[in-house]
């Protein structure tokens, strides 16, 4: 066998180590011990919509409906059909970091299923064809007259479509797009219908070859199994003859802006949408992540949450009809979202209210108890993503392609056993004050 670089990794909740395989070419293996009959299959690409330009928007999510179209070995729908008849659960997602795609299904007698399921999906991640007919040729989206057969391309432009409807949306893309003045993730993942429809396939194949690199994928399988012989499987399928790598970029991270921004759009709605949004910690900084996620949790996560309990239960006026916040960690920085569905003609009340809930969060107190229950929550979420072979997957695929290191997932849970309320409070003054805010928010026509 090949030289490999092995690393053992302590996963809490795990009854044996996690043990992660770097090959001389630069693609990771990672197997993870969770007993019982069901495995999962995942390969996790470091390309997202970080990696796209003002032309090309859209096209990893593009990308990854065409990866289950075929390759030079079968045909589009035997992948899904062949691991579906046993059982399986297949799907994949696209995000601003990274493309990922998996099968979750029962290993079968003497890892039957399984080593099926290793094969095809190696297949799919290394030997796709994008066939003209099922991409479909490009059009001019002013012109879909023109177009006689409707294929992916149209799904994916449906599904734009449908997203651009959405009041919630409208008023994210506004507010995520302001929070940035030079980074790729001001862009939107799914892109735009005309990008989609004029794209052609070579421009989407040079894309695959460019980022679908051993260096840029890690393949994991979760479950019951002997590691050698499944090891030894995923290497054999693995076979990237010699492909080159590609050295993701850095990009220059973007810093809040020191004044309040503001951006009010209209839409055929009958209520009003506001998101603040703010840019927060890269995703390998465990002990200031852990600080907005408690944050998040005391500020807007769920009815017993201030924004909740003080904006709609106990609010002795109708304003707002939902309120929450929301948190994503990233690579190159995180987005700390506070969002609210209210009543128009109480915009600017709103809008006030919002802000004083986040300074008081801020210069007011937290409560011990408060603070305990953050802690509990993000422990039993912890213990929660430990529970099935999918949650393990995927959060040992985000932890290896968005913060580069495994390690970090021993830390985590010490570092949030032994923090702090003052430590806490630190990182809301560092990151939420309203002067770092881009307020974006989203009325009716007149």
């Amino acid at each position: 066998m090949q030289n490999i670089i092995k690393k053992e990794i302590k996963y809490p909740y795990l009854t044996k180590p996690v043990v992660v395989y770097e090959r001389e070419c630069g693609h990771k293996i990672v197997l993870a011990h969770k007993e019982g009959e069901l495995v999962n299959v995942s390969t996790w690409v470091k390309t997202g919509s970080i990696n796209e330009t003002d032309a090309n928007n859209g096209i990893s999510h593009f990308l990854e409906h065409l990866m289950f179209k075929g390759t030079s070995k079968y045909p589009a729908g035997y992948f899904d059909r062949t691991l579906e008849a046993k059982g399986a659960i297949v799907n994949a997602a696209t995000w601003k970091d990274y493309t990922y795609y998996y099968v979750t299904l029962p290993k079968g007698e003497n890892y039957k299923n399984l080593n099926l399921a290793i094969e095809l999906h190696a297949d799919m991640m290394l030997d796709p064809i994008l066939p003209e007919n099922e991409l479909g040729h490009p059009f001019d989206i002013s012109k879909p007259e023109e177009v006689s057969e409707k294929r992916e391309r149209h799904v994916v432009i449906e599904e734009i479509r449908m997203r651009e409807d959405q009041p919630w949306t409208k008023v994210y893309n506004a507010v995520n797009n302001a929070m940035y003045q030079k980074h790729p993730y001001k862009r939107d993942v799914i892109g735009f219908a005309s990008t989609i429809a004029s794209i052609p396939r070579d421009t989407i194949m040079d894309y695959y070859k460019t980022h679908y690199t051993p260096n840029n994928m890690t393949t994991i399988i979760t479950g019951e199994f002997d590691n050698d012989t499944i090891l030894k499987k995923v290497i054999a399928e693995f076979d990237f003859k010699g492909r080159e790598n590609y050295q993701n970029p850095a990009f220059e991270i973007d810093s809040p802006k020191g004044e309040t921004g503001y951006i009010q759009n209209t839409a055929k709605i009958n209520t009003g949408f506001a998101i603040i949004g703010y840019l927060g910690p890269l995703a390998c900084n465990v002990k200031e992540n852990i600080a907005l996620e408690m944050a998040n949790i005391i500020l807007g996560d769920g009815q017993s949450s201030r924004l909740y309990q003080n904006l709609i239960e106990k609010a002795t006026e109708n304003i707002f009809n939902i309120v929450g916040s929301d948190y994503y960690s990233f690579r190159d920085g995180s987005n700390f979202f506070v969002q609210a569905n209210f009543n128009p003609d109480k915009k600017e009340q709103a809008i006030e209210l919002l802000k004083e809930e986040i300074e008081k969060l801020i210069n007011g107190n937290i409560s011990e108890q408060e603070f305990n229950k953050a802690k509990k929550k993000l422990k039993a979420d912890f213990a929660e993503s430990a529970e099935t072979v999918s949650d393990i997957s995927e959060t040992i695929g985000y932890y290896m392609t968005v913060c580069n290191s495994l390690e970090l997932v021993e830390e985590y849970l010490e570092v949030l056993e032994n923090y702090t309320i003052e430590e806490l409070k630190e990182y809301i003054k560092k990151y939420l004050p309203v002067k770092y805010a881009v307020i974006s928010v989203l009325m009716p026509e007149e």
